[in-house]
């Protein structure tokens, strides 16, 4: 069998290529500076984490969580991604 020669790949590497592009990240213009978005979408998760573990701690429901440090961080990141997805579609 022969090898494939460098010419005979090089349309295959363009194929397969070609969905990645060379846009800017997503970014946020606050007071004349460019602001990451996965940053803010990150505060965003962690705040609403916060509020989460508020609201259990005032019904009760914290104190029955097994590993309390885990699901708020799950949670966290939930929400993180889920604002990713709603504000930027990704």
């Amino acid at each position: 069998m022969k090898s494939m020669s460098c010419a005979r790949l090089a349309p295959l590497a363009a194929i397969a290529l070609a969905g990645c592009s060379d846009t800017r990240a997503p970014a946020i213009p606050l007071f004349g500076a460019y602001f990451p978005a996965w940053l803010a979408c990150a505060t965003i998760g962690i705040l609403g984490a916060v509020a989460i573990r508020v609201a259990f701690v005032l019904i009760g429901l914290d104190d029955r969580l097994p590993l309390r440090l885990l699901v708020y961080v799950c949670l966290a990141a939930g929400i993180s991604f889920a604002a990713s997805l709603a504000f930027f579609g990704r």
